[in-house]
């Protein structure tokens, strides 16, 4: 189920419109371990979920986002930890740029749960 091997991200699932994800919802939202996830807090700077009582991680969507965006660069365009670090520091440094498909796949998941809670 979490091989990264067998997906794109243009495979993953939508993600749901919450505020807030658990490392397991991330998880199966990214088709990424949750050890793996930890991993990456330490490599990514970038990457800083909210942490509550317990240390548990909460993370938001521009969180989901970067994860997903890590993922493509380490498991489809083969970059090493470090190479994906430094693309996605000069990413930073660039105007902010869209994924089109994942946004039109959001707006579109978004308004099927509208159209679902209309005709309710």
């Amino acid at each position: 189920m979490l091989d990264p091997g067998n997906s794109t991200n243009e495979d993953l699932p939508v993600i749901p419109s919450k505020r807030y994800f658990t490392i397991g919802e991330v998880s199966e939202l990214c088709e990424v371990k949750p050890h793996v996830l930890r991993y990456w807090e330490q490599e990514f700077p970038q990457l800083k979920p909210v942490t509550r009582r317990g240390n548990r991680r909460y993370y938001q969507r521009h969180d989901v986002m970067m994860i997903r965006q890590i993922r493509s660069l380490l498991y489809e365009q083969g970059f090493t930890i470090g190479g994906a670090r430094q693309q996605l520091s000069n990413e930073d440094n660039k105007p902010v740029k869209n994924n089109n498909s994942e946004v039109i796949k959001q707006i579109t998941a978004e308004l099927e749960d509208v159209l679902k809670i209309l005709n309710a």
